[in-house]
């Protein structure tokens, strides 16, 4: 029996791999011991405990960006981050660490490095967190969804993925999906989405054309999410709601994606060959636009700006896209040749690899 701790969490970037990877290891080793770390302020507080998995917390702990007062508080609560974690590796006989960035993640490394516990990261975003890079000197089992991927001894393993994505039959499912929305089984589909906190510049932008795209033969899904107020334009053809929890038929449903650049959503898409518009987040590190060049470079995407989304662009770019069959189909080649979708499975080769060490 393998004991395990899968560190991160804060935002769904680092909690849905996390879980990807525990359902993986539940199912091909039902006698595992699968132990959670992350924070009480973070998604994991609600995601993990309702996946049926065991949470223990930890202080959020945010790197100092500049000298003040939390920076000089910060060793010492670093610290005691790490001697709590060493306890509970040794608690737990913990044999192996599996970090996934956030704010649980660096005192875990330092924890299992100190304890002897083999450590395993998986780095998301193309553009690595530091939690991520501090703890990749101190380990040789490192996955990255990205190719290219700044950290050191980076290995592409992809990005964990649900199993509902990752066997994903779209084509099967196509005619349940567009049912399931009530959208009309036979008109060509474009899928609108900004993830689970919405994209103003996405709702707004796509939604004020809605009109033209549904006289163009063009049928909408969008997803506005919940952090931006989005007025239903009240057009037949055009679906508006606010969150979707069956996001494997909404990309069966789809011909087209209008989509943020999160490297979750930028893996689903190109693993399922799903051409894509990726409008990439223009805050935070920018690790939306390196997320999204893998698959753009490869012809299965275009990158879009948050200023281009006007009703000239729906007119001059989107329509002649998602109206033209073939260049999608192409596209769609493309995207599938650019993705996968067996990123769960490789990391866990990676963490068995790593367990040999031990």
């Amino acid at each position: 029996m393998t004991n395990y701790l899968l560190a991160g969490g804060g935002t769904a970037g680092h909690v849905n791999p996390l879980l990807a990877l525990a359902d993986l290891i539940r199912a091909e080793e039902p006698d595992a011991q699968i132990l959670v770390l992350g924070t009480r302020e973070g998604l994991e507080a609600r995601l993990v405990p309702e996946r049926g998995y065991e949470l223990a917390h930890i202080a959020r702990l945010p790197f100092p960006r500049r000298p003040n007062l939390a920076a000089l508080k910060f060793p010492a609560r670093f610290a005691r981050a790490v001697r709590q974690v060493r306890a509970l590796i040794r608690e737990r006989k913990i044999d192996v660490v599996v970090g996934f960035g956030g704010y649980a993640s660096a005192p875990a490394y330092r924890a299992g490095a100190k304890e002897g516990v083999p450590v395993v990261i998986h780095e998301a975003n193309a553009k690595p967190g530091m939690a991520n890079k501090l703890g990749a000197r101190s380990t040789r089992f490192v996955g990255v969804t990205f190719a290219g991927t700044p950290i050191p001894h980076a290995r592409v393993t992809g990005m964990p993925l649900r199993p509902e994505i990752a066997r994903l039959d779209r084509g099967a499912l196509r005619a349940e999906a567009r049912a399931h929305f009530g959208l009309d089984p036979e008109r060509t589909t474009l899928l609108v989405t900004g993830g689970s906190l919405g994209a103003r510049a996405i709702n707004q932008g796509i939604s004020g054309s809605a009109r033209e795209i549904v006289d163009a033969g063009v049928q909408v899904l969008h997803v506005w999410g919940g952090l931006t107020e989005l007025e239903d334009p009240g057009v037949a053809g055009y679906e508006v709601i606010p969150y979707c929890d069956r996001m494997d038929l909404a990309f069966a449903a789809c011909d087209l994606a209008v989509s943020r650049a999160g490297s979750t959503t930028v893996s689903e898409l190109a693993g399922l060959g799903i051409p894509a518009v990726f409008v990439p987040y223009s805050f935070g590190n920018g690790e939306q636009r390196f997320n999204a060049a893998g698959v753009v470079e490869a012809g299965g995407a275009l990158l879009v700006e948050d200023s281009e989304l006007t009703p000239a662009w729906v007119s001059g770019a989107l329509l002649p896209l998602v109206r033209d069959p073939e260049r999608l189909a192409e596209m769609s080649a493309r995207a599938s040749d650019a993705g996968r979708l067996d990123g769960t499975e490789q990391l866990l080769a990676l963490v068995r690899e790593a367990l040999t060490t031990r």
